[in-house]
């Protein structure tokens, strides 16, 4: 893994959409990665494909049905559970009505329930680990300042707010947790990515362990840990990596807290998924890349150099602006995984929501 130069500009850790402002200059510098090739049907009948060689994906945006009572806010996370139902937490800024945040489709897209009004407004990370034989909801509310464990159907388990064992917080407002990670044996970690850029660590049984990172530049430093995972791939150590977004790299630490290295081919990544051997990164300036076991890229799907200074341009006037959106093209990914057939979906920090299925083809 290589060093990130850092960014010369300091981030307060209080900030949310300013550091992506601060770092748009990123765009010059990943422009010498060779765009990825969109093919088009000329007519408009056929989805767009992106990707290439044996990572070549159909686009489907728009993906799901949503009731009438539900409007997407921006579309921040997605999971699925074992059955291959597809979870969809999406932000809305409405003040009526309350809506449910989670929005759950079968693998057609239709709708098969909603949850969650609790977290209208709030709505962020989300993802699903098996325990003893069930399935949870872990979810992050940026809003409410917390991070709940739920069933599948938002009964709640158990809820957390700042942990005040660490001693690195004077009150709550310091601190808006956006995704959360699995460690072995049961535990778990929280990226406070809004509030105050630090880790907690957590036993099975919800305990916190350890706090580390804090604003900053230097290795085991943060600004802006918005997304994180564990990478135990085949052949490799288990450790965790973290989008380090407003640092623009991922950062790798062992399993308890300790700084490993740098992979400094994101622009601007806002969270993690990891099948098999392939790392998928979605990232907020406007791609989504495939690493293969070594962190070498595969591919950074929808991407063109152009494209993304489009879609940062004028205080960010696309993510408003469907009209100005392309088929086979990403304004904003903020969240993506795979399904278990390799397919992938995409969710996006856009103004109306937007989730894009693309199938392996």
């Amino acid at each position: 893994m290589s060093a990130q130069q850092p960014s010369d500009q300091p981030v307060s850790p209080k900030r949310t959409r300013r550091d992506f402002l601060q770092t748009t200059g990123t765009v010059a510098a990943v422009a010498a990665f060779a765009p990825h090739v969109v093919a088009s049907d000329k007519a408009g009948t056929k989805p767009a494909i992106v990707g290439e060689g044996d990572h070549r994906y159909e686009c489907v945006h728009g993906w799901g049905e949503l009731p009438k009572q539900i409007r997407w806010g921006a579309t921040h996370g997605v999971t699925i559970d074992e059955e291959g139902l597809i979870y969809i937490k999406h932000q809305s800024y409405a003040k009526e009505p309350v809506m449910d945040a989670i929005v759950v489709f079968d693998r057609d897209g239709k709708y098969v329930r909603s949850f969650g009004k609790e977290y209208h407004g709030g709505g962020h990370g989300i993802d699903i680990r098996k325990e003893d034989g069930q399935e949870f909801l872990y979810l992050s509310d940026v809003k409410n300042r917390r991070v709940a464990k739920t069933d599948l159907k938002g009964e709640i388990v158990w809820t957390k707010d700042y942990p005040r064992e660490p001693d690195v917080y004077e009150n709550e407002n310091q601190y808006r947790p956006t995704n959360i990670a699995f460690a072995p044996g049961g535990g778990f970690y929280i990226g406070d990515g809004y509030g105050s850029s630090y880790i907690h660590q957590y036993d099975k049984d919800a305990k916190w362990i350890r706090t580390w990172g804090g604003v900053g530049e230097e290795p085991g430093k943060m600004k802006t840990p918005h997304g994180l995972w564990l990478d135990a791939r085949p052949g490799r150590t288990p450790s965790l990596v973290v989008a380090d977004r407003a640092n623009a790299r991922l950062q790798y630490f062992t399993l308890d807290g300790n700084h490993i290295g740098f992979v400094d081919t994101v622009s601007f990544p806002a969270d993690i998924d990891i099948q098999g051997d392939i790392m998928l990164v979605p990232d907020l300036h406007a791609r989504v890349t495939l690493y293969d076991r070594d962190n070498n890229v595969i591919t950074h799907l929808g991407y063109s150099p152009e494209w993304t200074e489009k879609a940062l341009a004028n205080k960010f006037e696309m993510r408003s602006t469907p009209s100005m959106w392309v088929d086979g093209r990403f304004v904003h990914p903020h969240d993506a995984c795979f399904d278990h057939d390799g397919n992938i979906f995409v969710t996006e920090w856009v103004a109306t929501g937007r989730v894009s299925f693309l199938r392996r083809v």
